[in-house]
């Protein structure tokens, strides 16, 4: 019994020993504590050995029994299985969330953990729950194994409506509605089925870089939907993800938070760094904008003014100035939140080397994109991540990713995912009320809402603005430009009311075809989000979720056409249902607080950030060489009183600054404070340009802790190169590209370094020079010490769209060399040019105006001479 007693110890659990189901020998039945009689059956076959799992609901069966087991390299634990010994209990969880349908959670599941012995002495434990919305059970073995393959499997009835999602590794498909037995093909969770006045939603849970990710899989003829993993097999394993079932109405599981319950507690201890918000973002409706700086202070500019919380700069976002961004933004109380290519994070040393540096810029968290898998291996890879972005207090959205695992219990800081059709993909409207009863119901989904004037607009413009309340999501990015949302005042004045997370979380109705209306909590206020496939109806709201007094409720409403919306406002009690009539596709949202006499509106006013200046000397760029020292001052002043004010310079990688920040319990509207410090250069500094930042933060009402900052810029000068290097073999001081880095000795492969393949101009194959993607810019300290470059230029022999592009190199500056057009397919062309006496060379690619992509340049043999 030492084992059993090893196998329930869960940290923060209450283990209360639970009174077993009666059953027949080989039959074990467990039942979801208090009054909800959901319950799982599992059942040992006498003659084959072999094990099978239903679940039933009130007595009524809801999925048939189906074949479980484990196959391993060992072993099959499939069949000829005999039962060993039993233990329960009676699990229960408080813990709290940062994201999700409430924040404050409490879980109570019956665990019965079921021992068996196979054939050979091979062991397997059966670990089953009972909870009142829903069922799971995982395998676990006494000794590391690698799995080949799990019997797991379920069976609806043939004749269940479905709503299953064609798989993919990226999720992204439309759902499809269709009956269990006549699907037929691969499916990714989570799988919904209707049984009779109950539903089952199949997916997993507590899945990690120990176990690979797995889909069902349903043949012609049969009746079961089978696991099957995303690798042939997974090594050293221990323990299985849980095989998960929600069971219940479709209130249960719209409500559900089992997938969360199951996972494993969370691995951040301080989470008051993670803060969820809502996001402008450009990159759908304007592809090209996240590459203009200029664009992207207006998104925070919008944000600012409408009291949104981050500004996600998209691909195409330059290092060169992010940093600016980043302070313009803090200064006006919003933060920034970069795009990342996987890849650009696939390794150790590039986790180390990107996360840090982006981080002191001042960016807040990271949007991956890409995974695109359900391998054990990319599964580590999410580990490795999540585990430095902790670290580091970088918070974390999933693109192009696998689907909520309980992933935001255990890393409270995955604001979101996506592993959904949405927005960006233009789906059809008709998808949009299943998506809440089937991938939203397992974890938080950024589907990007509110398309008012990009996308094909098959929404109404209500039905669009109640996305945001049915979509849970920490991280809620809207898909428009600004200049959309402010063509539509009433939809936006709605959209900067809207939190991103919730207290509670209630299902008001709901056809998974047809419609969903749903009412979430945050404080004292419900906000209500409704929506609607197909023909014109009337949408109900019954508001008995409510307390008792008198309520203000207003309702967000379809003007004309595809107008503005209307706000109607009312007083109601909880005994009252909201009718709503709403066009094709049509939908409404509502607002909801407690009623006080003159009190007109649920509204609460968007403060914006008092204006402020913060000025910093030395002005210009500062030359610094190890061992020297200068001074830095910084001014600070407000156009509002504010409290609480430090001002502080803080030191560089390698650099030590001397002298204390000021601090000012309270500064008046005007009023400057100064202060003055000294930098020195160490002889760790990074080479080339240093920023040191002088930064001002204070308390503003209705703000958290605002960030001011400016920088003096410094420049750290490499050693001159000698004799004759490439330049693929120094440092870059900048460094610039249209699609993906500059890649060192190889052609650009667009994504992330190393991606690239031999440098190759005209069939010649070149081992040493730079690949680069137009437009492209990049510069190497000389300090005057170098004579002549040369290289040989042109499209690398990759391009085989047309292409065209301008060779050109400057000289602190000034021009010294321009190609003219180059077209793909040209041989190589030398280049010699005279850099006597030039400090800093730069070396540009540009489009040579044919507006093509694929403009793969190359500086194959870059090289110089110097003394």
């Amino acid at each position: 019994m030492a084992r059993f007693a090893a196998l329930v110890a869960v940290l923060g659990s209450v283990l209360v020993p639970a009174a077993p189901a009666a059953a027949a020998p080989g039959d074990w039945v467990v039942t979801a504590p208090g009054t909800a009689a959901v319950a799982a059956h599992v059942a040992l076959d006498p003659g084959t050995g072999g094990l099978t799992f239903a679940v039933s609901r009130q007595g009524r069966t809801v999925l048939a029994p189906s074949p479980i087991g484990l196959r391993t390299t060992g072993a099959d634990l499939t069949r000829d299985l005999r039962a060993v010994g039993r233990a329960d209990r009676l699990v229960t969880e408080r813990y709290a969330m940062t994201t999700g349908k409430r924040l404050a959670r409490e879980s109570r599941m019956t665990e019965t953990t079921l021992a068996f012995a196979g054939a050979g002495g091979a062991r397997l434990d059966l670990v089953v729950r009972a909870a009142p919305d829903g069922v799971a059970y995982r395998y676990v073995v006494p000794d590391p194994v690698t799995v080949t393959g799990e019997a797991s499997s379920y069976r609806p009835p043939a004749d269940a409506p479905a709503w299953l999602l064609p798989y993919n590794a990226w999720y992204e498909a439309n759902r499809a509605r269709t009956t269990a037995g006549a699907a037929e093909g691969d499916f990714g969770h989570p799988s919904l089925f209707r049984v009779g006045e109950d539903y089952a939603l199949l997916t997993e849970s507590d899945v990690d870089g120990r176990y690979a990710g797995s889909r069902l899989r349903h043949a012609a003829g049969s009746a079961d939907y089978r696991v099957v993993l995303a690798d042939e097999q997974v090594a050293d394993v221990l323990r299985t993800p849980w095989r998960t079932a929600i069971v219940g109405s479709l209130a249960t599981v719209g409500q559900s938070t089992l997938v969360d319950d199951l996972a494993s507690p969370s691995q951040v201890a301080d989470t008051s760094w993670v803060r969820p918000g809502k996001v402008a973002w450009s990159w759908l409706s304007e592809h090209a904008s996240p590459g203009d700086f200029t664009r992207q202070k207006q998104y925070v500019d919008f944000a600012a003014r409408n009291g949104w919380e981050y500004v996600l700069v998209d691909e195409g976002w330059q290092d060169t100035w992010v940093p600016e961004l980043v302070r313009y933004a803090r200064a006006r109380g919003v933060e920034v939140l970069l795009w990342f290519h996987w890849t650009a994070l696939d390794t150790q040393a590039e986790r180390d080397t990107v996360l840090p540096r982006v981080r002191q810029w001042g960016v807040r968290g990271v949007k991956l994109d890409f995974m695109e898998s359900d391998s054990r291996a990319r599964y580590q890879w999410y580990d490795a991540v999540l585990a430095k972005t902790a670290e580091l207090r970088l918070m974390v959205n999933f693109h192009g990713s696998t689907i909520p695992h309980g992933l935001a219990r255990t890393w409270p800081h995955v604001m979101t995912m996506e592993a959904v059709r949405g927005a960006e993909n233009s789906p059809p409207a008709a998808n949009n009320p299943v998506q809440f009863f089937t991938r939203n119901a397992v974890g938080s989904m950024d589907y990007t809402p509110v398309s008012l004037e990009v996308g094909p607009k098959e929404a109404s413009v209500a039905h669009e603005v109640a996305l945001p309340v049915l979509y849970e999501s920490g991280w809620t990015h809207f898909a428009d430009k600004p200049e959309a949302y402010e063509r539509f005042p009433e939809a936006l004045r709605y959209l900067n009311q809207v939190p991103t997370v919730w207290d509670e979380t209630r299902v008001l109705g709901g056809e998974p075809s047809g419609h969903a209306v749903v009412a979430r909590r945050s404080g004292d206020r419900w906000f209500v989000g409704a929506v609607a496939a197909g023909d014109a109806r009337t949408l109900r709201a019954s508001l008995g979720f409510l307390g008792g007094g008198r309520w203000l409720v207003e309702v967000v409403r379809d003007g004309v056409g595809r107008g503005d919306v209307r706000r109607d406002g009312r007083i109601a009690r909880s005994s009252a249902t909201l009718e709503v009539p709403v066009p094709h596709n049509g939908g409404f949202a509502a607002v909801i607080c407690p009623y006080l006499p003159g009190v007109l509106t649920c509204d609460r006013p968007v403060v914006p950030v008092p204006a402020t200046a913060l000025t910093v000397t030395p002005s210009g760029v500062v030359d610094a060489a190890p061992g020297s020292e200068f001074e830095v001052t910084g001014s600070f002043t407000a156009e509002a009183d504010v409290e609480d004010v430090v001002l502080t310079a803080t030191a560089p990688e390698g650099w030590t600054i001397t002298g204390a920040p000021v601090e000012r319990r309270t500064l008046r509207a005007g009023e400057a404070i100064t202060g003055r410090w000294t930098a020195r250069v160490g002889g760790g500094s990074p080479v080339g340009a240093v920023d040191v930042p002088v930064f001002a933060e204070f308390r503003a009402p209705g703000h958290a802790r605002v960030h001011v900052e400016q920088a003096v810029r410094a420049f750290v000068p490499p050693a001159v190169p000698t004799g004759d290097p490439h330049v693929s073999d120094l440092p870059f001081m900048s460094e610039s590209n249209g699609w993906g880095p500059v890649e060192r000795d190889r052609s650009n492969g667009e994504n992330a370094g190393g991606d690239g393949n031999p440098l190759t101009i005209g069939g010649v194959v070149h081992e040493k020079g730079l690949g680069v993607h137009a437009p492209s810019e990049l510069s190497v300290y000389l300090g005057g010490g170098c004579r002549a470059f040369t290289a040989a230029i042109g499209l690398d022999d990759e391009t085989t769209s047309p292409g065209s592009v301008v060779f050109q190199v400057f000289g602190d500056d000034r021009p010294l060399f321009d190609s003219g057009v180059v077209r793909g397919g040209d041989p190589a062309r030398p280049v010699s040019v005279d850099t006597s006496g030039v400090r800093m060379l730069s070396l540009r690619v540009t489009d040579g105006d044919d507006g093509r992509n694929f403009d793969h340049a190359d500086w194959a043999d870059a090289r110089l001479a110097c003394a």
